[in-house]
């Protein structure tokens, strides 16, 4: 990988990491269409650089994650994340695997956009309009559907603003709720992949630091990937929050149809090899 593949796969991070359209599956296609989708340098490098995703949730809600006294929200962040580390951490093998099949992204592409288009009809009427109002339970509930993102191309941030709207949350609220609960949970990923989990580079195993800090082609990819991604995902958030109270789902879930089809022709026909 170059410096300008990690800056384009920064910029789609950025871009989809908080949009119900899926990061990891656009990470997957341009990775593909890119030719890197096999190395494994790349394969750490799109989980990595959500670091600097999240870090743009901490800076434009900074007023909500440091506010100390207010313990009960970081209590209700914890209790939602838990299901996501728990089956992340006992299907990590599998997750992987699927990482790299551009067919599964296609199908759960097409698969979501088809329930997005109708998903504003579904859950009508919320009653929750503020973030004190979440329990732990419903927290928790969120966090289940939170973990359907584990299979790539569902949607992090569809699954769980999903499982919000089930729980009565206005669209916004289960929008800013979704970004906060991807702070632990992203964070969890990001730093598994990076101290913890071992990659294996030509024929040696490495833990992701070891493979980041190997040469400077790798750490400058690093820091300005996070750095992108900090940046763009910033000015995603903000129209995301504003276009969602004002126009729902539906346009999302027409962009996944087209997206998915896409991908689905170009694999089909052996112009993007699987």
């Amino acid at each position: 990988m170059n410096l300008f593949e990690a800056v384009i796969l920064a910029i789609v991070e950025g871009v989809t990491e908080f949009l119900p359209i899926s990061s990891t599956g656009h990470m997957v296609i341009t990775s593909s269409l890119l030719g890197i989708h096999k190395e494994e340098f790349t394969k750490l490098f799109e989980v990595a650089i959500q670091f600097g995703a999240i870090l743009a949730v901490v800076f434009l809600y900074a007023r909500k994650f440091f506010q100390f006294s207010r313990w009960q929200f970081y209590l209700r962040l914890l209790v939602g994340v838990i299901p996501a580390l728990v089956l992340g951490y006992l299907f990590s093998d599998k997750i992987d695997a699927m990482l790299e099949s551009p067919l599964i992204v296609s199908i759960t592409m097409l698969a979501g956009g088809f329930i997005l288009l109708f998903i504003d009809n579904v859950f009508k009427n919320p009653t929750l309009k503020k973030d004190d109002q979440i329990t732990y339970g419903k927290s928790f509930l969120v966090g289940i559907w939170q973990c359907l993102a584990l299979i790539p191309g569902v949607s992090r941030s569809a699954a769980s603003i999903i499982g919000g709207m089930q729980q009565k949350f206005t669209r916004q609220l289960a929008a800013e709720f979704s970004f906060f609960l991807a702070v632990p949970t992203m964070f969890a990923a990001t730093a598994h992949s990076i101290f913890l989990k071992k990659w294996e580079i030509g024929g040696v195993q490495e833990k992701g630091y070891e493979i980041i800090m190997a040469n400077r082609d790798n750490t400058i990819s690093f820091i300005v990937g996070n750095l992108v991604a900090f940046f763009v995902a910033i000015l995603a958030i903000r129209f995301f929050i504003n276009f969602l109270k004002q126009y729902g789902f539906k346009v999302f879930g027409w962009y996944r149809i087209i997206v998915g089809a896409l991908l689905l022709i170009l694999l089909l026909t052996g112009t993007l090899k699987s």
